[in-house]
């Protein structure tokens, strides 16, 4: 099983990397020891030049189709972001914008984010799970955000990872396999009508 995580903290050390890996961790324990688990992490920090060529030029650079490919081959995805202005960072988004489309297609996705503030919590309901329903993921029921007063206590936090870790678990164990369609001729469904009982 394969599970990608993107991380769009800009700093090192990076709150936004922290609460990624502890999501990482918490679905590893949840999808249990008798499936191997490959885990990817994608920092966007590293791949912001490639993004931004990627919108000038159409061509995605060698770090950055590897990303791709790692978020696109995944069974599950744990998507993390600073909110900034009240929403997700720009280049947590345009990673998101060179993706193809339909990449994120019925994949199981947890959406998190990290922020100085409670107050900014609601951007995940209202930025983030807007954007990847858009994008036709399958995101976990419970979101996770981390304020800065939410490190170095157990009020909630950890919960809420155990929690959102075993949904997005569920939903990988769970996934369908692609169905392959056939699309049939208008010839061949017009024959179909017109043959007698």
């Amino acid at each position: 099983m394969k599970l990608a995580a993107v991380s769009a903290g800009l700093t090192q050390p990076s709150s936004t990397r922290l609460l990624t890996d502890r999501l990482v961790e918490a679905t590893v324990r949840a999808v249990g020891e008798e499936v191997e688990v490959e885990v990817e992490v994608v920092e966007l920090r590293d791949l912001a030049t490639e993004i931004a060529n990627n919108f000038v030029t159409g061509f995605a650079g060698r770090a950055l189709r590897t990303a791709q490919e790692a978020v696109t081959s995944a069974d599950g995805l744990i998507a993390v972001t600073p909110i900034f202005t009240a929403s997700y960072s720009g280049l947590f988004k345009s990673f998101f914008d060179v993706l193809d489309p339909e990449a994120l297609e019925g994949k199981p996705t947890l959406i998190a984010a990290t922020g100085g503030t409670p107050r900014h919590s609601l951007a995940l309901e209202h930025a983030l799970r807007p954007m990847f329903a858009y994008l036709h993921a399958v995101v976990a029921p419970t979101a996770v955000y981390a304020a800065a007063e939410d490190w170095g206590n157990d009020d909630g936090l950890p919960d809420r990872i155990r929690r959102a870790a075993t949904e997005l678990s569920g939903l990988m164990s769970h996934r369908a396999p692609a169905r392959e369609e056939r699309l049939v001729p208008f010839a061949e469904q017009l024959a179909a009508l017109t043959r007698e009982p």
